[in-house]
């Protein structure tokens, strides 16, 4: 597997993984002010971005495996990991088979349980319907406009164009790929009272896609979880109060230092 990515700034190993179906950069506002006191290392997860995108189910602990992978070919670790929506069930997939490389966890936007019936039927349809067309469009269409936050949107007309052209870019096999891995991925609620390192969770309080009432369950499940929702924040708050948010972040690593 062949992964983009950046890898900027010493000390304690930061990994910031993307969502679906996003790429590396939507970490750029926390990579900017973080690589001066942190290695920050942003990868393209398979299928998306400039990433390589092979055909076929894009399981969580395939792509696990790949951030594993790179840490290893960049001989860092144990590093703290971030992980945005898909990022977070990777980086969940990742703590059950490579705890020996985690420092800390950082839970962006995300959930432990699995999607319902409804929400399988739609991830299958979405990959399915990629495919049919070869285009990414069906992405953007059903997803962009739940993207963001009203109030985010507001203050930065661009970012929609911005996200919209990083959705653009994520190939159809990235696109059917990562839906149907992340329809079979299992349940991880069981896997929260097991951690046991620090974490910290982070959510939006207008998240369209994951309510924010996953983010206070995780909390409530992991010894010594820390909980930070942003107000009026949709689905990718590293963007939408990206401010906010990396201050945030940088505080929670330097306690954890």
């Amino acid at each position: 597997m062949t992964l983009a990515y950046d890898d900027r700034g010493h000390g304690l190993p930061v990994v910031l993984l993307h969502g679906f179906p996003l790429n590396r950069r939507i970490w750029q506002p926390q990579a900017e002010r973080l690589h001066a006191r942190f290695r920050v290392i942003t990868p393209d997860l398979r299928g998306h971005g400039e990433s390589a995108a092979p055909a076929g189910i894009y399981s969580m602990a395939d792509m696990a495996a790949d951030v594993a992978a790179l840490l290893e070919s960049l001989q860092c670790g144990p590093a703290v990991i971030a992980g945005h929506s898909m990022g977070g069930y990777i980086l969940l997939a990742f703590y059950r088979h490579y705890p020996q490389l985690v420092k800390g966890l950082v839970l962006v936007s995300t959930r432990a349980v699995v999607d319902t019936a409804e929400g399988r039927a739609n991830r299958a349809a979405m990959a399915q319907r990629a495919e049919q067309e070869q285009s990414s469009r069906v992405a953007v269409e059903k997803m962009l406009p739940n993207m963001m936050a009203p109030a985010a949107l507001a203050a930065r007309p661009a970012l929609r164009s911005e996200v919209e052209a990083m959705m653009a870019t994520t190939s159809v096999n990235g696109i059917a790929g990562a839906q149907r891995g992340m329809a079979s991925r299992p349940d991880s609620s069981e896997l929260l009272p097991r951690i046991s390192v620090p974490t910290l969770i982070l959510a939006g309080t207008a998240d369209a896609l994951i309510p924010y009432a996953e983010a206070q369950r995780m909390a409530q499940m992991i010894p010594s979880a820390e909980l930070h929702l942003l107000e009026d924040v949709g689905h990718l708050p590293s963007l939408e109060k990206p401010e906010e948010f990396t201050a945030v972040l940088q505080t929670w690593l330097h306690k954890i230092q």
